[in-house]
């Protein structure tokens, strides 16, 4: 990934990004939070690691800055603390927008263990961002296309991105303007249903000697994927 850093003291920045760097990261550097922030508008970085006090602009400024911007994709903000550091100045930090801490003088283990949190958390509000954001959806047949220009049924697309599983019934709109009309068509009298019936609840079933159902405009429940 590339990470932006943003911190003061010239020693501390350099151990730091040598620090990504063994990690296999690659360093944006800034001296303060507005040179921090100019470095967020030239460039894609989705996570910030800041010191808190800085002169200009400190750490929790720049969160802040960061998380009043709408419709940009979400920065993992990690904030960079003294190991002495109080619960009250991590709830301040936290209220902020900042979503974890690193204490100094830093740790190895501890950064590549942010920095994994980070990466899941990016991949995470990316799917969710997509799914939000308007997606591509053909008018006839519902499919959705992807960013390899495939399409997919929208019950599989969802799955796949959430692995959210799907039901399928008949809303009350569709059973009296689409099943109604095909059930009578077919000589079948439906049983009366109460006006707030489930959306779930089964349609009718013929009886044993009825006419099977002979759709005319195109069949009777949607196709599953």
């Amino acid at each position: 990934m590339k990470i932006l850093i943003v911190e003061d003291h010239d020693v501390a920045r350099t151990i730091l990004r040598r620090a990504l760097q063994k990690l296999g990261h690659e360093a944006v550097e800034a001296a303060n939070g507005e040179e921090g922030w100019a470095c967020l508008q030239s460039e894609p970085l989705r996570v910030v690691i800041s010191d808190w006090m800085m002169p200009q602009a400190d750490g929790l400024a720049l969160c802040k800055r960061i998380r009043a911007r709408l419709d940009t994709d979400y920065i993992y903000f990690i904030l960079l603390t003294a190991r002495g550091a109080t619960d009250a100045n991590r709830r301040e930090a936290s209220e902020a927008g900042v979503d974890d801490f690193l204490a100094k003088p830093l740790e190895q283990a501890d950064l590549w263990t942010r920095l994994r949190t980070a990466e899941r958390i990016i991949q995470w509000a990316s799917r969710v961002r997509r799914l939000e954001a308007l997606l591509p959806i053909c008018s006839y047949c519902k499919r959705i296309r992807d960013d390899r220009n495939y399409w997919h049924q929208l019950e599989g697309y969802i799955h796949e991105h959430t692995g959210s599983e799907f039901t399928h019934s008949i809303c009350p709109d569709c059973y009296t303007r689409v099943v109604l009309p095909q059930l009578l068509s077919a000589g079948i009298t439906p049983e009366a249903r109460p006006a707030n019936a489930a959306a779930s609840a089964a349609p009718p079933q013929a009886s044993p000697t009825a006419a099977p159902i002979a759709p005319e405009k195109g069949p009777l429940l949607p196709a599953t994927p």
